[in-house]
């Protein structure tokens, strides 16, 4: 079963500029991903899907192979993560390669470690599902999130009000890091979140979304203590 780590970077970023290859801890962000996916060993290419000449020069300075550069219509704002990856995938074919297995890592993604990638491609292959999505818990029940109504606060869900913690549902989110999927699922759904989904439960400890300055502080300092562990 062959398989590819495609890591998605793109040259524009409006809130975090240069966001991508911005320095994180000491080297480039993008290069977690990369050591990550390489040092996992259970792809046969990793690559970086992008339109900058930096990041493709990054990109292979820490390992990864640039093959061909993004088309105009996958390089902007607007474009959909399935046009991207269904692009690369497609480029790969024309130069005579297949895969049975892809994963998109996202390019802002410290955390990720090659054992998660690992573990996360063994449950793909033993499994019929169409993607893997690492998940992080909410820690905090969302039965009982609380919404505006006329400018007051009011429970969206006043059923569960006296309910005990512990009674509830575990609910989860995206940790945005990577995803696990199936070539064939995706040129069929068109969507990396349809179909089957495998979990794969992540630690709030290793999640960080980076959207904003803040973000990425509060990144840094959960990587270096983490580090310290």
């Amino acid at each position: 079963m062959r398989s590819i780590a495609i890591i998605t970077a793109r040259g524009g970023s409006k809130r975090i500029p240069r966001k991508n290859i911005r320095d994180f801890c000491g080297k480039p962000i993008l290069a977690y991903s990369i050591e990550a996916a390489l040092q996992a060993g259970c792809f046969d290419e990793v690559m970086v899907s992008t339109d900058d000449p930096e990041i493709a020069e990054i990109a292979k300075r820490y390992g990864a192979s640039v093959p061909f550069y993004r088309s105009p219509e996958t390089s902007g704002d607007f474009a959909g993560t399935a046009e991207v990856l269904l692009e690369v995938l497609e480029e790969y074919e024309k130069r005579g390669q297949t895969f049975d297995l892809a994963c998109i890592l996202y390019p802002t993604a410290p955390f990720v470690t090659a054992e998660r990638l690992r573990e996360s491609a063994e449950l793909m292959k033993g499994s019929d599902a169409d993607s893997l999505l690492p998940v992080v818990r909410f820690s905090y029940p969302v039965q009982r999130s609380l919404v505006l109504r006329e400018g007051m606060l009011v429970f969206e869900q006043p059923q569960y009000l006296t309910a005990r913690s512990q009674d509830l549902d575990p609910h989860f989110h995206d940790a945005g890091q990577y995803v696990f999927f199936r070539p064939k699922s995706l040129r069929r759904n068109r969507n990396l979140l349809i179909g089957k989904i495998l979990p794969m439960e992540i630690p709030e400890t290793e999640v960080q979304d980076i959207d904003t300055e803040t973000d990425w502080q509060l990144a840094e300092v959960k990587y270096r203590l983490l580090r310290e562990v």
